[in-house]
């Protein structure tokens, strides 16, 4: 059986949370917690990070930040995670789709100046597969409008865009750690933060509304109540975790980037005959190997593929089904434009096996089964 995920790990991990453990510090912000957060300042160039309970949370800290508010509007695509558009909706917003671009599977950049309303308030651009966004574009559309840019890069780390790191170009960033990412915590993420004027107050957001990381630092005598917030802040066993991979990010990149490198370089003649179509990196983005598919011809042949590889011990996936055709997306949502590529696109993505450490005779034997399936 190939699964078609892994969760990284390096070996460091148990001994990692035993010494948070050891230190009798197992809630947040630890010694794992402040390494983690320096290793996204340093490698991103952002002014702040701050680890979270989730992308998810990450994002809803961002919401909090831009003071999002009933009745103001938020671009975005609606082939994303539900998370995407819920950080938004749970504060009042109305999530207003436009359509994806063909070849990056990201947000179309051309068409989401004509989305904008006197109620707009923030473009969430969400990098798909760890590609960027066409972010020059975004930010001169974010800067003549007056709105705020969040960036979903819950795929996104160590990806980036023209020499700057993906999340920390807009003016909050949202990582995630779960599982199912290239460094995992098991569950989590991290909140980037452009303005250090911002800063304090996320950490108040995060610490359930109190300026307690303030008195941690001894910069107060004591600890209150000053805004509304929640617990967003991670365990430090979490963190140790994730430390432990962080510590090999490098390692990580080149395992996966060479696995990936395997599939295009072996798929490449059925893209070339015109059967399938390959991921599209454009000039001046450079990805993580997230993950790596392909697309079908249609819905139809993507099923007909996907049972063909599981009958054969070969897990393969689809990923999102587009938010505005869901009940909640209706209900808390709109789609401004033409859907001429989100559905149809989505339709025809089959997500292949990718992990850390998937031996390369297993990409083989994934690569072979596709081209006896489109043999057949």
């Amino acid at each position: 059986m190939i699964k078609f995920n892994i969760p990284p790990h390096t070996g460091k991990e148990p001994e990692y949370i035993a010494q948070a453990i050891a230190n009798h510090k197992i809630s947040g912000d630890g010694e794992f917690t402040k390494k983690c957060n320096a290793w996204i300042e340093e490698h991103t160039g952002t002014s702040a990070a701050l680890l979270t309970t989730s992308c998810t949370h990450a994002t809803e800290m961002a919401a909090l930040l831009a003071d999002i508010k009933p009745g103001d509007e938020v671009i975005m695509p609606s082939y994303t995670f539900v998370s995407t558009a819920d950080a938004f909706v749970l504060r009042g917003a109305t999530a207003v789709f436009v359509d994806i671009r063909p070849d990056t599977m990201n947000i179309d950049e051309t068409l989401i100046e004509d989305a904008v309303t006197d109620k707009t308030k923030a473009i969430v651009p969400v990098h798909y597969a760890g590609v960027a966004c066409e972010m020059d574009t975004i930010m001169d559309i974010a800067k003549r409008h007056g709105l705020l840019v969040i960036e979903d890069a819950a795929q996104g780390v160590m990806s980036s865009y023209k020499g700057k790191a993906l999340g920390a170009i807009g003016d909050y960033g949202c990582y995630s750690f779960h599982e199912t990412k290239n460094y995992s915590m098991g569950e989590g993420g991290a909140l980037l933060i452009r303005d250090p004027a911002n800063k304090e107050m996320a950490e108040i957001i995060r610490e359930k509304g109190t300026n307690r990381s303030k008195f941690f630092r001894g910069e107060i005598d004591k600890y209150t109540w000053v805004e509304a917030g929640s617990s967003y802040l991670p365990s430090d066993m979490n963190a140790a975790y994730l430390w432990a991979q962080l510590e090999l990010a490098d390692q990580i990149y080149q395992d996966r980037m060479s696995s990936w490198n395997s599939y295009y370089a072996q798929l490449s003649d059925l893209a070339q005959a015109g059967r399938i179509s390959l991921p599209v990196i454009p000039e001046g983005c450079v990805h993580n190997a997230h993950m790596f598919y392909i697309k079908t011809a249609d819905l139809k042949e993507r099923s007909a593929l996907i049972s063909f590889l599981k009958e054969r011990g070969i897990s393969s996936v689809f990923h999102y089904i587009p938010l505005h055709g869901a009940p909640a997306g209706k209900r808390y949502g709109r789609f401004h434009g033409q859907d001429r590529f989100t559905t149809k696109e989505s339709e025809r993505l089959v997500r292949l096996p990718l992990y850390y450490g998937i031996e390369p005779e297993k990409v083989d034997q994934v690569c072979r089964a596709i081209h006896t399936f489109f043999e057949a």
